[in-house]
């Protein structure tokens, strides 16, 4: 049952803004939190950071409630979340996540297929790609990838990933057509967030057999 309302109110934007709408700072906590899971636990990809984040930003700019405080939480999750994952990476217990399966191989695959294709610049890029950006902080730490390097893009892409999606919401969500096709616009969304790395995987895909 209380699964059943979790999913409920994390994948159904109405039922999402009625619960913000009851108590807002208590629904940015819990929002805080599926962000830090999604980006901080490399099995639980499936997590929808883009449409919640964008809900949020749409719930402060209609309810006309600063962005301040959100932004920096969701933005510190974010990046607390990836540097988790990265570090995961880097100990025994990424080998045993690995030895295990709990990833999808072909999560797993794509994601080090993006990975080898951009280097570094994944870990910012992947911020806007759902399953990516939770798999490859992951990807990153089994590599030779720094710190320092991977704090550069880490912050980087955290911040810009936030603001994108809840500034977009805030801005947005006075419009009437979008506070009434929400769910579908969250939708849209996530298949454009998805569009670049299945025409990648597709073109690989079309290579590998010519």
């Amino acid at each position: 049952m209380l699964t059943t309302g979790l999913m409920s109110w994390l994948f159904n934007n109405e039922v999402l803004m009625q619960h913000l709408q009851a108590d807002w700072l208590a629904g940015l906590a819990l929002i805080t939190l599926v962000i830090f899971v999604e980006t901080g636990v490399v099995v639980m990809p499936f997590l929808p950071g883009d449409s919640i984040v964008f809900a949020l930003g749409a719930f402060l700019g209609i309810s006309h409630l600063s962005v301040g405080l959100p932004f920096v939480a969701l933005a510190a999750a974010a990046i607390a979340g990836d540097a988790l994952n990265f570090t995961v990476g880097r100990t025994v217990l990424g080998k045993v996540i690995l030895r295990r399966q709990w990833i999808s191989a072909k999560h797993l695959a794509q994601t080090d297929a993006f990975f080898q294709r951009y280097g570094g610049v994944a870990i910012f890029l992947g911020r806007f790609v759902p399953i990516v950006r939770t798999v490859v902080p992951f990807v990153a730490g089994m590599t030779d990838t720094t710190w320092r390097r991977f704090l550069l893009f880490n912050v980087s892409g955290g911040i810009t990933w936030i603001a994108v999606f809840l500034l977009a919401g805030f801005w947005l969500g006075h419009i009437e057509w979008i506070r009434t096709h929400l769910m579908w616009l969250s939708l849209a969304i996530v298949v454009i967030s998805v569009l670049p790395i299945a025409v990648h995987a597709l073109r690989r895909g079309v290579s590998v057999k010519s």
